[in-house]
Formats: structure tokens, C-alpha cells, sequence
């Protein structure tokens, strides 16, 4: 028994974009590539290996011999054509983005390349995530589905399986439970550890907490650093930095942020904070946000911003500022790894009162937050971000002119610099030529952004004793396939 709280909207993989669908489906469906558990420095072959060539725009995928589907039949090119042109022609699927850009041609009944216009080094990892999974063709077309909007399989993969993987979808209902069982066709790495898997929907992470301690759930996925360490020594804690950071974005754009508008401001909020007494808020597992890309990230940073009041007060009065109130806007009702925002605002409010900076708080559910942040007419907030899929590029969207710098106000043309530094990581043809850029690109965000990078909550996944290799992934939170029964 799995106790979570709910972000499930579909057993259709290639409709998936939510943490829950995710860890429900990775235990269901194989992909050409994947991680094993907490190991994401690099893709490892799955239903497939790969090789790519020097610019990195195509990549060879070669089918393990013999893989088969819950109803014996065999995984082919066929299956993976159209899996994957599936989501690139389901427009209304969230999942549907990971596909721009990207050809997939068969070559032989085993064998399939994806080519990409630009160098695509984050191509492997994007491949790992679970809306990209291999489904058997002619039963999903046997049952609506096809290469387009007219799709019409997600109802029947709402109760059955086309996947390889080593669980069978058994039963689901996307408010209460879901209920996994093992593949008897299954011929993979991962042998089924469990003959029934449930993952319940418990909403309350307190409520998660008393049933693992009770004995009616045998893992928690959403339990706090306070509440682990209520845990005794009949419980495993399985503790790490989580993908999401939260951060404080500080608008560039005049007429939405007017002082803080000016770059110097953002400064004077970068150096007026204490971020190990933020840190305290976090609790286990929880780590200080180095910069806009996390530590377990190609091109992290290995140190973050440290309190510098007197630099914060020069920038301050460089600024222009002049005492007025600044309203700090953010999320009150979605708590990020157990990270609530408020006790974290209150904190930043006094801490920027130390600095001179007045600051009021502004609290708002996030379906009333969330459309001005996306429409960058918030001019000082507090929000978080997490990866599109385990890799470092998918924090590039912090640079001017990019998706989440727009919401900042922040255009290309604001730091031509950095926007080219953004260019180079992103078109990158090797490993080290990436990794450097990355850095410079992460080094630089600290120094001129209009973003305030805070804290990497920690996950903390809780067995019972009769439950081992409990592992987390950036994809899919908990590694289904990896769990089994103690002794």
C-alpha cells in the first residue's frame, strides 16, 4: 500500500504529464531508455540501446531482442513509430511538446532513428519520460488509437494495459486508488517484487504519516522533513534534494514592476537574505538552491549566494528605491515537498525589513496565481519550478527571452550575454562543451537575473521494514519496479 497525494488524470501515457501518472505508468510501460532509481547522470537502455552521431542530431535506437507485451506479442519499430508520433499528433496532450522538433523514422523492424534540425543532447533524457512510452500498436489502434487528435484510446487504456513493463494497470480510479498487478509476460531486468501494488490517493500528509506508523499504508511519498523525524527506528527514510527550486522572481518590465524593475534592485534582494535560517523552513533532505539549476544537475553550481547586507544596501540605493511597500505575491495552498510558502515569506518579509526593504505579503490559492505569473504581471513573487524531464536543460528557461525569464519581464535583449550563453548550452555537440556552458550560464544567472533562486526541498519517501529499495527519481518520484518485499 502507497499512499500519496493525487496528481493522476489518465491511464493513457501519452495524455500523462502529472508526478502520480508517472509513477503509476513507469511500473506499466517501458521506454526505449530509462534511470534506475536515483542514478540520472545518464540514460541506460531500456527496450533499447542507442547511439548518436557527432552533432548530435541523430540517434540510432536498436530494440532488445525478444521484449514482449502483456499479451506476449513482440515489441517491433512498428510500436515505437507509432508510440511516439502518437503523442507528436495528440496536440491536446500536455505531454505533446516533448516531441517538437523530433523525426522518428523506422529503419528496419528493430531499429528506429529520431533526428532532430539543432543538437539535441537532451534528446536520451527526454526519451526516459513516461508519456514517451512504447505501447503495443495494433491492440491501442485495435481500441481508437491513432497518429492524431482523433484519438480515441485513452478510455480503454484507462483499464487495460499495452505496455511491457513489469505491472499490469489491474483497476483505476483517478480520485481514490489505483491497483497494480504483476505482467505475467513480462521479460525485462525488473521481476514484479509484489502480486498486488495499491496506490492510494491521501490527500493530508499527516494522514500519510498515521497510517504508515498505524500499519494500514507500507510507504509515504509526500511526508515533510518534521515528520520523518517523528519515525522510529521501525521505518526507512529514504532522503534527497528533490528537482524543484523555489525562488523569488523580481520583474524587469517598468510598467509591472517599476522599482524593481531596476537590476540593481533584484541585487539588493539577493544579498539581504540569510538563506541557512530559510533553509531552517525546509527541513531533511532540503538543501540551499546553488542557482537556477539543481545540485544533481549537469552545470550546477557547487555553492549558493551568502547574506552580504552592506553590498545589498549599495545596490538598494542604486536603485532608486525610496521605502515604497512591495508586495510579494505567492502560492498559499501548494507546498512543495513539504516546503509551505508562507511560514517562507514571512521569513523573506523580515529579512528584507532588516535590508530596508518593506515588503507586504499576498497570499492567494494557486488557480487565482497562477495565470498572472504565467502572463509576467507579477512584479515581485515567490514560485517554484521543477524539470520537464532529468536533464539541466531544462533550466535554461530562466534566460532572458526564454519562457519563464518572459514571466520576469526579463527580453533577450536585456543581457544580450547571457541569452548567447543560454544558445551555446542549448547547441552544444558534446558532453564537457555543454557542462561548461551550463556553469557559465548558471554563474551568470546569479550575478544579473531577475531571479533569486531559495531552496531545494528535499523528498523523503518512508517505508515500513517490509519494504526495501525504496528509491526516488526527478521523472517518477518512487521506482515501482525497484521495490521489494524485505527478505
Amino acid at each position: 500500500m502507497i499512499d500519496t497525494a493525487f496528481s493522476l488524470e489518465t491511464g493513457d501515457p501519452g495524455r500523462n504529464y502529472v508526478p502520480t501518472g508517472n509513477m503509476m505508468l513507469h511500473a506499466v510501460y517501458d521506454t526505449l531508455l530509462t534511470f534506475e532509481g536515483s542514478e540520472e547522470d545518464e540514460p541506460i537502455p531500456s527496450l533499447a540501446t542507442m547511439e548518436k552521431n557527432e552533432d548530435a542530431t541523430s540517434f540510432t535506437f536498436t530494440l532488445a531482442e525478444g521484449r514482449t507485451f502483456s499479451d506476449g506479442s513482440t515489441v517491433n519499430a512498428d510500436d515505437v513509430v507509432f508510440s511516439l508520433t502518437r503523442v507528436q499528433g495528440m496536440t491536446e496532450s500536455k505531454a505533446n511538446f516533448l516531441m517538437n522538433g523530433i523525426t522518428v523514422e523506422k529503419v528496419d523492424d528493430m531499429t528506429i532513428t529520431l533526428t532532430t534540425e539543432d543538437p539535441s543532447l537532451e534528446l536520451p533524457a527526454i526519451v526516459t519520460n513516461p508519456a514517451l512510452s512504447i505501447l503495443n500498436s495494433e491492440l491501442v489502434q485495435d481500441n481508437g488509437g491513432t497518429t492524431g487528435d482523433d484519438d480515441a484510446a485513452e478510455d480503454f487504456l484507462g483499464s487495460a494495459s499495452a505496455g511491457s513493463g513489469p505491472y499490469l494497470l489491474d483497476s483505476m480510479d483517478i480520485t481514490s486508488r489505483a491497483v497494480l498487478v504483476p505482467n505475467p509476460e513480462y521479460n525485462g531486468e525488473y521481476a514484479p517484487g509484489f502480486e498486488r501494488i495499491v496506490i492510494r490517493n491521501v490527500t493530508e500528509s499527516a494522514t500519510q504519516l498515521i497510517n504508515l506508523q498505524g500499519g494500514d499504508s507500507h510507504l509515504a511519498v509526500d511526508l515533510n522533513g518534521a515528520q520523518v523525524a517523528e519515525l522510529g527506528e521501525d521505518f526507512t527514510v529514504t532522503s534527497k534534494p528533490s528537482a524543484q527550486t523555489i525562488f523569488l522572481l523580481v520583474n524587469q518590465n517598468e510598467e509591472v514592476g517599476q522599482v524593481t524593475a531596476d537590476p540593481k534592485f533584484a541585487e539588493a534582494v539577493r544579498y539581504a537574505l540569510n538563506y541557512e535560517e530559510l533553509l531552517q523552513l525546509a527541513g531533511e533532505g532540503s538543501v540551499q538552491a546553488t542557482g537556477v539549476i539543481p545540485p544533481m544537475f549537469t552545470g550546477a553550481l557547487d555553492s549558493g549566494v551568502a547574506e552580504d547586507l552592506e553590498r545589498s544596501k549599495t545596490a538598494l540605493e542604486e536603485s532608486g528605491y525610496a521605502g515604497e511597500t512591495i508586495t510579494l505575491q505567492f502560492p498559499s495552498d501548494n507546498p512543495v515537498g513539504g516546503v509551505e510558502f508562507t511560514p517562507v515569506a514571512e521569513r523573506v518579509q523580515a529579512q528584507l525589513k532588516n535590508a530596508g526593504i518593506t515588503v507586504e505579503l499576498a497570499p492567494a490559492p494557486f488557480a487565482s496565481q497562477i495565470e498572472p505569473y504565467v502572463g509576467g504581471q507579477e512584479a515581485f513573487s515567490m514560485w517554484y519550478w521543477g524539470p520537464d524531464f532529468a536533464d539541466s536543460s531544462s533550466f535554461l528557461p530562466f534566460g532572458p527571452g526564454e519562457k519563464v525569464g518572459l514571466r520576469a519581464g526579463w527580453e533577450a535583449d536585456a543581457d544580450p550575454e547571457i541569452a548567447e550563453l543560454v544558445s551555446t548550452a542549448a547547441n552544444a555537440t558534446s558532453v564537457e562543451e555543454r557542462e561548461q556552458a551550463m556553469r557559465e550560464y548558471a554563474t551568470a544567472m546569479q550575478e544579473e537575473g531577475p531571479f533569486v533562486p531559495l531552496i531545494v526541498p528535499g523528498i523523503n519517501l518512508a517505508s515500513s521494514a517490509t519494504v526495501t529499495n525504496v528509491q526516488n527519481n526527478t521523472n517518477w518520484t518512487l521506482d515501482i519496479p525497484l521495490l521489494q518485499p524485505a527478505g
